[in-house]
């Protein structure tokens, strides 16, 4: 008899550098795959050009944000290059317990603070083919002025150093590729003995596999 968790659906963490491209793979994924939900978090940062409260962030302030996270509401937070970043708990897990394949953009603080509660999360880590790919990504991208660029390449070294801690590195040379390899990610994980055990309990019985719930 195997013991697996009750949950039907995946929780997907995609973490990467500012610029590596992480958002752009994150938003094709979801347009090929809608059975994936994006978890939206809330943030103290301000909104960037074409951004909308409720769709990339809930967009909130420092005092609101710290009273959330007081009463426990955050699965997890952290402050990211100033800002404040936090997952609410509840949203995830019901979504799971439902069959819904969840997926948190967030930064590896926020991973680990996730994968001790998931255990079970998978978690993907994007990386630039080159620092120096990375600083013409951001320079393009013309949402930062240069001495936030220079911060973001700074913080870059420190945040790939924990790479080693996930379960899935992607180099985003190729777009393509990269996105071709989040899709196999996606698709292994729903393979799994767990995920498959909780979506398919009348099959698993009638074949006989026993499984034990936790």
């Amino acid at each position: 008899m195997t013991s697996v968790n009750t949950s039907a659906g995946s929780l997907f963490m995609v973490v990467a550098p500012s610029g590596a491209g992480k958002s752009t793979l994150v938003n094709a994924l979801l347009a090929q795959e809608p059975a994936i939900k994006l978890s939206i978090s809330y943030t103290t940062r301000a909104p960037r050009p074409g951004e909308q409260d409720g769709r990339e962030y809930y967009f909130i302030s420092v005092d609101e944000f710290l009273a959330r996270r007081d009463s426990g509401e955050f699965l997890e937070s952290a402050e990211v290059h100033g800002n404040y970043y936090g997952t609410s708990r509840t949203l995830i897990a019901d979504q799971m317990k439902s069959g819904t394949d969840v997926l948190l953009e967030i930064d590896w603080q926020g991973a680990q603070q996730v994968k001790k509660q998931f255990p079970h999360a998978v978690g993907i880590f994007v990386l630039p083919p080159s620092i120096a790919a990375l600083e013409e990504r951001l320079k393009k991208r013309g949402q930062d002025e240069p001495q936030v660029i220079t911060r973001r390449l700074l913080a870059a070294g420190g945040e790939i150093a924990h790479a080693s801690e996930f379960e899935y590195v992607i180099i985003n040379q190729e777009f393509a590729v990269a996105l071709s390899e989040l899709t196999s990610i996606v698709n292994a994980t729903r393979c799994r003995f767990a995920q498959q055990a909780a979506r398919n309990a009348s099959l698993f019985t009638q074949l006989g596999i026993h499984v034990n719930l936790i």
